[in-house]
């Protein structure tokens, strides 16, 4: 079914969290890629929303425990942006591609004249073959304007963008009707439009430097229906194969 869903998708925003590409799953990053890539040679337009900037840069300066502290939060997204995008640009090198980063705050998506700019620099970029690369701009975001996690951002450019399939990377290949380290946890393989979930029990923490988890995926899952973007959910370790094999992962059904 995924490979049915890939196919017939035109645009596509692939994000990826933290836990993913930083630490000792940075290597995955060339996978990201590599499906990224992969999907621009058949022809689909793609562009990447990518958290991992904080978590890149808190072992460079030897912080072990994530901080609380705003301030010392918009210094690591600062000193470790440069680095996550020194990755991406050495990864895509590998198939003679550059990315071209974008960040954003609440204010640029909901103010028409900068939604607007960042719209067109987008198609621009898409038409030049250039990867682009969103993040949140934490360097100047404060707790209180904030999108307060990557998840709802990719929701939220994928209707800038004008998406019709977001893929949601995460830790856990599906959703499932409780945290799958539980006994009687069982897969949802498809999320009709509308469909009540209230029943399912959903985790909202994350691990490590990451904002996101299980409850604000689904979050961002149902954002992007509503705005009629298809969603795949499924585990960053399915890039490999998303595209060419059968795999886990729970399909959100858009609005018609």
């Amino acid at each position: 079914m995924n490979q049915e869903l890939i196919g017939g998708a035109k645009r596509i925003v692939i994000k990826v969290g933290s836990s993913s590409i930083t630490g000792a799953n940075e290597s995955k990053l060339d996978g990201i890629v590599d499906l990224a890539v992969r999907l621009m040679d058949s022809g689909k337009d793609v562009l990447i929303v990518s958290s991992g900037a904080i978590a890149t840069a808190a072992p460079m300066i030897g912080l072990t425990v994530k901080s609380e502290d705003l301030a010392t939060s918009q210094a690591l997204a600062s000193i470790g942006q440069a680095r996550l995008m020194a990755r991406y640009e050495r990864s895509l090198a590998r198939h003679n591609r550059i990315p071209a980063q974008i960040l954003l705050t609440v204010d640029n998506l909901e103010e028409d004249v900068t939604r607007t700019n960042a719209q067109r620099a987008l198609e621009r970029l898409i038409e030049i073959g250039v990867v682009p690369v969103i993040n949140e701009n934490d360097s100047v975001a404060t707790q209180e304007i904030r999108f307060g996690d990557n998840d709802q951002l990719a929701a939220r450019v994928s209707g800038l963008f004008g998406a019709d399939l977001l893929l949601l990377l995460s830790d856990v290949d599906s959703l499932y009707t409780a945290p799958p380290s539980e006994a009687g946890a069982e897969r949802i393989p498809v999320v009709s439009f509308g469909a009540d979930l209230s029943e399912v029990q959903v985790s909202g923490t994350s691990t490590g430097y990451g904002t996101g988890g299980a409850l604000t995926k689904l979050a961002a899952a149902r954002q992007a229906a509503e705005n009629g973007v298809g969603v795949i959910l499924t585990a960053t370790e399915n890039v490999s194969v998303l595209d060419t094999e059968e795999c886990n992962h729970t399909w959100f059904e858009p609005a018609r």
